[in-house]
């Protein structure tokens, strides 16, 4: 394949502009015609709106007849809806997955999917995992030998798992377990299982979406009664909504990780930012 233009959605560009209509509707205009055969979109979906300038920019292109397109969607929108939990909902990761499907991409890249479901939904998806970064902040950000990887329920079990080996974590692996209202969403009750001999080792909460926080919150205060203390939470997903990371602080936390899929964010002694654009 030729060498692939990339085209970031997120930033100011002098090749193109984004603008919303005083009716609302979103508009894309190219100030200059594609010449590029091969283009890749990479896009952060945060809104609505993100989703259709997306549309609307692959449809000029398709327009300029370029004729490979792939489009690098690190957090995957809905995907935390991927079934019907109760009656009267949508399934709206299927939604969505339709929408993306509709313009027949070459192939789109996503970023640790919540979901094996969403990947599976959207034509020609390629799910890259985390153990790269995960390994890269153990190693050279936090300079640790030895840790525990601690599971955030037993879900994502497996996954880390996977993600012990790649990291060299010699089996130290701790889960947690925690249940939910499934009308409202709230959880009932958490538990952490660990191991006494890897009480004084480091703990890495790993995961794919840190919102509100409270499932590492709740992680945090167990720990805590267990008397480990040395805890760093990586995340794929930073959303942080509600003022999370400062909570996060306040729970105990030494570091937070997060990647930049759902924004920029300037690092703190506490805070840490992965660029994987």
């Amino acid at each position: 394949m030729e060498k692939i233009k990339t085209i970031n959605l997120f930033e100011l560009s002098d090749e193109f502009i984004i603008s919303k209509f005083a009716g609302g509707e979103c508009h894309v205009k190219f100030l200059q015609k594609i010449e590029d055969e091969f283009v890749r979109i990479n896009t952060r979906l945060n809104s609505s709106d993100d989703v259709m300038v997306l549309c609307l920019t692959v449809d000029a292109l398709r327009r300029m007849n370029v004729k490979y397109i792939e489009v690098f969607i690190p957090y995957i929108p809905y995907a935390r809806q991927d079934r019907v939990m109760v009656k009267g909902e949508p399934l709206s990761i299927k939604v969505f997955a339709n929408i993306i499907n509709s313009f027949q991409l070459n192939k789109v890249i996503v970023f640790d999917a919540h979901s094996d479901v969403s990947v599976a939904l959207i034509d020609r998806c390629e799910n890259m995992t985390n153990y790269e970064m995960v390994n890269h902040i153990i190693k050279s950000e936090l300079k640790y030998n030895e840790f525990v990887l601690v599971s955030p329920d037993i879900g994502a079990y497996k996954k880390i798992e996977k993600l012990g080996k790649y990291t060299g974590c010699k089996n130290a692996l701790a889960v947690g377990m925690k249940v939910r209202n499934l009308d409202t969403g709230d959880i009932i009750k958490s538990e952490v299982i660990t191991h006494d001999e890897d009480q004084d080792k480091p703990h890495i909460i790993v995961d794919d979406i840190c919102d509100g926080g409270r499932t590492f919150i709740e992680i945090a205060a167990i720990l805590k009664q267990k008397n480990i203390t040395n805890l760093s939470l990586i995340i794929s997903h930073g959303i942080f909504s509600h003022h999370a990371i400062e909570n996060l602080y306040d729970a105990g936390y030494k570091n937070i990780f997060s990647s930049n899929s759902i924004t920029d964010r300037i690092d703190t002694n506490f805070f840490k930012q992965i660029n994987i654009f």
